[in-house]
């Protein structure tokens, strides 16, 4: 999305009056679900937790198997290995020592890691980037309409007529805070009003009106008064769905992330309809001070990091003392990550891939993918190599928590996607310790260390394949398989042409299966 048409259609959402301990909302126009459900009785719940600024994913889930490296490349700021927090069934991986709650749902099983999740050529914006994250971009693809917004419209495509009414009586989306996400942006376009917090929300609708003129630009003043008087009565709702609950569990104090999770468990309680919200903290660009000199288990990330975990352990604590917790999953993103090395300001820079957590009754207790290797001969420019395309996530949950048809997932998010294994919802999943444990035999090179080619051989179980190679700032060099196989073992010649010497990433993926393969070119 253009910055320009971000700024313009900012108008289009509307900021409902701040009802829930001084936090404002955000509402969006209904979807829906039941059609896409095929009539089946869903009352999920998706939360989303935007961390904004680029989450450090190497500081936020060690790798223990290559701890020594990992050392070598942030000598200022790597969590001494004693520190790290273990989980349960995974030697290799550890957590920030900040993450005890984290640790304790993990352990609970109520609580998963995604390694590595990014996109092909990341950019290295934080406004570019996260838009590509919100609206399921390509990197050189520029969309007017969110994901999320896509497939609400995908599910009520009437929308605003005829809304709210009996049987959607509540917005099927809501963003607690005072900034509009494009996530949220429907193909319309015209899916809230946006009136700033400072106004007064019931007085500019109430008021008498002027008559609209009979010109274009009175049609759509006349739509816009539409849409405010539907918000001004999804407020109404709102507010009595909040009032419906007069007891919470507890939440840690001075921490705005627990707040805003805090008004949507009591929405949730409260029996809104509404599908999706959205909440989100920032300070995580921490390209200095990310830990104190001389101690790493303080300073900036630490401290954000602890925000998250007890403010996501507080809420699922709060869910199931509401007797909600198994309607509700929740998953955190960032921009970007941040580079493989430390810099010399005890901090890190923007990077690529990152670990992303759902947490809810419904997700596979496990980290899902490998650690990334780390090369001997790290720079500064290197990132985290990608292993599952974000947009796999969407498709995932879009499948296995919102039920929706694999073709009509395909229809939101504009293609096909990988599935991953990650919430117990669905038949068919392939169970997740098995997809990691299936060994380093799907993709191998030889020669490698190589010169100018090598030879890549790679397993088919059957199905599409899609081969890829990177260079370590996630760049995609080449695709060297994007077709059907039959099942079997094939052979490819990668070129590397006037490529520079250094350490590339070969990225097979079969369906649910994915394997990252690092060559070395040498000269």
């Amino acid at each position: 999305m253009q910055r320009r048409n971000f700024l313009k259609q900012t108008i289009q959402g509307a900021v409902l009056p701040s009802i829930l301990g001084g936090l404002s909302v955000r509402a969006w126009a209904e979807s829906p679900l039941l059609k896409a459900l095929g009539g089946a009785d869903n009352d999920h719940v998706l939360v989303l937790i935007q961390l904004a600024g680029g989450n450090d994913g190497l500081n936020t889930i060690i790798p223990l198997e290559f701890y020594s490296d990992y050392n070598r490349i942030r000598p200022n700021i790597a969590i001494p290995e004693n520190r790290v927090l273990r989980v349960n069934n995974n030697l290799k991986s550890g957590l920030h020592p900040s993450l005890t709650g984290m640790q304790q749902l993990y352990n609970e099983e109520k609580l998963c890691a995604i390694q590595a999740v990014g996109y092909p050529s990341p950019n290295g914006s934080h406004f570019r980037s996260m838009d590509i994250w919100l609206t399921g971009s390509d990197t050189e693809q520029y969309l007017s309409t969110g994901w999320a917004g896509r497939y609400l419209n995908h599910q009520y495509p009437n929308y605003p007529i005829g809304f709210p009414n009996d049987t959607m009586p509540d917005p099927l989306a809501l963003q607690i805070g005072s900034v509009l996400s494009p996530v949220f942006l429907s193909p319309t376009g015209f899916d809230a009003l946006a009136i700033d917090e400072g106004l007064n929300f019931y007085n500019l609708i109430d008021a008498i009106q002027d008559p609209t003129p009979n010109t274009p630009s009175g049609v759509e003043l006349t739509y816009l008064r539409t849409v405010a008087k539907q918000t001004n009565k999804y407020a109404e709702v709102i507010k009595a769905a909040a009032a419906k609950v007069t007891r919470q569990s507890a939440y840690p104090a001075d921490n705005y992330l627990a707040a805003q999770l805090k008004a949507v468990a009591k929405l949730v309680a409260g029996g809104l309809k509404t599908k999706i919200y959205m909440v989100s903290m920032g300070g995580f660009d921490t390209h200095a001070g990310q830990v104190n000199g001389g101690n790493p288990l303080t300073g900036n990330h630490s401290g954000l990091l602890k925000q998250v975990s007890d403010a996501i352990t507080a809420f699922m604590a709060d869910l199931k003392f509401l007797g909600v917790s198994n309607r509700v999953l929740g998953m955190t993103f960032s921009e970007f990550g941040r580079r493989m090395q430390s810099n010399g300001s005890l901090g890190t820079d923007h990077g690529a891939a990152q670990p992303v957590f759902l947490f809810g009754e419904a997700v596979k207790q496990g980290i899902l993918g490998k650690n990334p290797a780390i090369p001997t001969n790290t720079q500064a420019i290197d990132n985290v190599p990608m292993q599952y395309d974000f947009r796999s996530v969407y498709s995932t949950i879009l499948r296995d928590w919102f039920c929706l048809p694999p073709a009509d997932v395909d229809t939101v998010l504009l293609k096909n996607y990988q599935y991953l294994p990650v919430l117990r919802s669905s038949a068919c999943n392939m169970d997740m310790q098995e997809l990691n444990n299936l060994g380093d035999n799907l993709i191998i090179n030889y020669p490698n260390p190589f010169t100018a080619s090598t030879t890549i051989t790679f397993k088919s179980s059957g199905g599409h394949i899609l081969i890829q190679v990177f260079d370590t700032t996630g760049r995609k060099i080449a695709t060297l398989a994007d077709k059907v196989y039959a099942a079997g073992t094939y052979s490819i010649v990668f070129d590397s042409g006037t490529l520079a010497s250094g350490v590339y990433y070969a990225r097979l993926q079969n369906g649910p299966l994915q394997q990252v393969r690092p060559m070395l070119k040498v000269r």
